[in-house]
């Protein structure tokens, strides 16, 4: 099915090629500068740390929905080796085979392409088989570290979870930040809370997998008026799934990825998060979520901490 006029409207209200020079391969995350780091610091009262990422296992959260996204199968190489002899020191070592997109991981801007082009105008064939992504692979995003906004809006909708298939609306982001009395502003990475990763975490993997409630079509526009460096949630799919537009899959993606050059991050444990911020009463704090520099990757596993 071809894009439809809908979409390319968004698209055009929300392009970022060229804004910040046409060899830029980072998108938004010009936008964490050193000023919006020191604020963020600033955010730090207490040292509570909560990590957001869920355990890197062989039964974690893929299915074989999406056909190569393997969950990680780990081997152990040696087990208490003596490597210099009888009674010398013993080691242990391990290996791992994984999809880089099957846990709590960011995508990288060439993960989605549409018009056969990535982001900043770019030729999606300059990612291949052998070479991978030639540009903005996920290595370029070398130091995700800024002030962090968790966008309740299952607390804020007063449900434990959003049900499948419910988008996320600007309005829900809206009522989320009065809820928290915080305001979303240049440079932040926020992170939305739905509530679906209880279906995981209760072990229901199919449910989690399925059908889900995302960000709808209609959010782009609103993060990209607030200069948002980057966004998570707490599902698989990250938008609404199933679409809002029958037959258009994926139009979130392609608008923050290919059209605003934000990265997007799926299967963040926001539970505790949710918990502490509550408590703590603020839901602003200092996030770190670095991804690991895999050279030329599309998208690569993160250990997201938030220190409150």
């Amino acid at each position: 099915m071809p894009l439809p006029p809908e979409f390319h409207e968004i698209a055009k209200r929300v392009n970022n090629w060229g804004r910040w020079g046409e060899r830029d391969e980072i998108g938004t995350l010009n936008l964490i500068t050193d000023a919006v780091v020191r604020e963020a610091a600033a955010t730090v009262f207490t040292g509570r740390r909560v990590a957001l990422a869920v355990p890197l296992r062989q039964h974690g959260i893929q299915t074989g929905l999406i056909p190569g996204r393997v969950n990680p199968l780990h081997t152990m190489t040696s087990v208490n080796r003596e490597e210099f002899g009888p009674g010398s020191v013993a080691t242990s070592d391990d290996t791992v085979t994984m999809g880089l997109q099957a846990g709590t991981h960011w995508d990288a801007l060439p993960h989605v392409s549409h018009g056969g082009r990535i982001y900043n105008g770019r030729p999606a064939d300059s990612i291949t088989a052998h070479a991978r992504a030639a540009f903005s692979g996920i290595e370029k995003a070398r130091h995700v570290v800024s002030r962090g906004v968790l966008l309740d809006v299952a607390r804020a909708r007063g449900v434990d979870r959003l049900d499948p298939g419910q988008p996320v609306t600007p309005e829900d982001l809206e009522a989320a930040e009065d809820m928290g009395a915080v305001s979303v502003g240049p440079g932040d990475v926020v992170v939305v809370r739905t509530g679906h990763m209880q279906r995981y975490l209760a072990g229901d993997r199919r449910a989690y997998g399925n059908a889900s409630p995302g960000l709808s079509i209609r959010t782009p526009e609103w993060f990209h008026a607030r200069d948002v460096a980057a966004v998570a949630n707490d599902t698989l799919c990250f938008e609404v799934f199933p679409p809002e537009i029958d037959g258009l899959w994926l139009p979130v993606h392609a608008l923050h990825l290919v059209e605003m050059g934000m990265m997007q991050g799926q299967n963040w444990n926001l539970e505790e998060l949710s918990a502490t911020c509550t408590e703590e009463g603020r839901y602003a704090f200092l996030l770190t979520a670095t991804p690991e520099p895999f050279e030329g990757a599309v998208g690569a596993p993160v250990a997201p901490v938030a220190v409150l």
